[in-house]
């Protein structure tokens, strides 16, 4: 038989847990956290105690609660406490530092330049967190840091295996922004996609939601899962790539070397090729197109009814194979789903099984473009909500 947890295994467990719930509900009583984690009083006392000292929380009185008796303290996450969350997109690369609790507590962003590779992106990050870090009080504290990226992402060590919208192959990201950030710790590596639905799971529109298909669409197209509350990544970490669905055998080549994948649909480029209008680029042309005017009209107007059909098309078929509570529609997909819902739901009706669709939730994120920022700061979080006195 296997030995059951020491005493310190159980403590360690259980200030994490304590923890973990208030950076993730914010400021709890200490009756609150009893009843939420099944601990007696002074219990819960003890570990509050313990992470004060530590000063990852702070104790006070309730504010205008306005009820009899002695008040139940108030425990919240200290902020002085930051995870570095950064992004990097087809043309932009974005930092912010989010505080315990969630809070975003800054932010910066520059242009990219087509074709840098991961060891020219990493200073230009770098430089842009060392701007945000430069007036923080002595006393602040970097957690650990985090980055999303659009490719496919060995979960191991960083590397980008494959981005081909940004000609990535085998891109040891996670390694160069260790080395320029010059951190205690690693600095993990994400996919946006997944980031962002562990954003949008944790303090977006699919809190309470334990089945979620985030959608992320930009250049290409790719999918975030939580199945029964926990991330579908893969054997490797490479899951979710639903943009090389190949939904139209012989279609349009696409960026992978195959023909007829679902981004080559409803991706940008597809979207503004069927409008006429291949030669632009970026979200701003895909909001554009979408609020048809003038002559060319009537050619929008067709383009977006033919990528809401594509669009309900694939979701169907997720609908079908994942059984969602909710899928999320985020970066360029929120603009296409909001002009052509009805074409969407249309679609699901047609396709997906009654049963699976009968309770979906069809829904655009709550937390913006910030999604896979606030998803790569809880990547960041994680080594210090595991095992608190340890990481700090």
């Amino acid at each position: 038989m296997r030995p059951g947890p020491s005493q310190d295994e159980i403590r360690r467990q259980n200030l994490g847990a304590l923890l973990r719930h208030v950076h993730v509900h914010g400021p709890t009583s200490r009756a609150e956290l009893t009843a939420a984690l099944g601990l007696n009083r002074s219990t819960i006392g003890a570990l509050t105690a313990d992470l004060a000292a530590a000063r990852l929380v702070s104790e006070g009185a309730p504010r205008g609660t306005g009820r009899a008796g002695r008040p139940s303290p108030v425990v919240r996450p200290e902020s002085r406490v930051y995870a570095l969350a950064l992004s990097i997109q087809v043309d932009q690369l974005r930092a912010a530092r989010i505080g315990l609790g969630g809070e975003l507590l800054d932010q910066l962003e520059c242009g990219r330049e087509p074709g840098t590779s991961a060891k020219e992106v990493a200073p230009l990050l770098a430089a842009l967190v060392a701007r945000m870090r430069s007036g923080l009080p002595a006393d602040a504290v970097c957690a650990g840091a985090a980055v999303a990226v659009c490719g496919l992402v060995r979960r191991d060590d960083g590397v980008v295996r494959l981005a081909p919208h940004t000609g990535w192959l085998d891109e040891p990201l996670g390694e160069a922004l260790t080395a320029e950030l010059e951190l205690d710790s690693p600095v993990s590596v994400g996919n946006v996609a997944d980031l962002a639905a562990l954003g949008e799971h944790t303090r977006g529109v699919a809190v309470g939601c334990d089945d979620v298909i985030y959608l992320h669409g930009d250049v290409g197209i790719g999918a975030g899962i939580i199945a029964a509350g926990r991330p579908v990544t893969g054997h490797g970490g490479y899951g979710g790539e639903v943009g090389h669905m190949v939904v139209r055998p012989g279609g349009h080549p696409c960026s992978c070397g195959s023909r007829g994948c679902w981004e080559t649909e409803i991706g940008e480029q597809a979207l503004l090729r069927a409008a006429g209008m291949p030669e632009v680029r970026g979200p701003g042309a895909v909001r554009a197109v979408l609020r048809p005017t003038g002559r060319n009209a009537a050619v929008v107007q067709s383009a977006v009814r033919e990528a809401g059909d594509w669009l309900g098309f694939g979701v169907a078929n997720l609908v079908n194979i994942f059984n969602p509570q909710m899928v999320v529609f985020g970066g360029t997909l929120r603009d296409v789903y909001l002009a052509s819902a009805t074409r969407v739901r249309s679609r699901l009706t047609e396709m997906a099984l009654g049963p699976g669709r009968e309770q979906l939730r069809l829904r655009t994120p709550q937390l913006g473009d910030d999604a896979a920022l606030i998803g790569a700061a809880e990547l960041a979080f994680a080594p210090l909500l595991a095992d608190p006195l340890e990481a700090v």
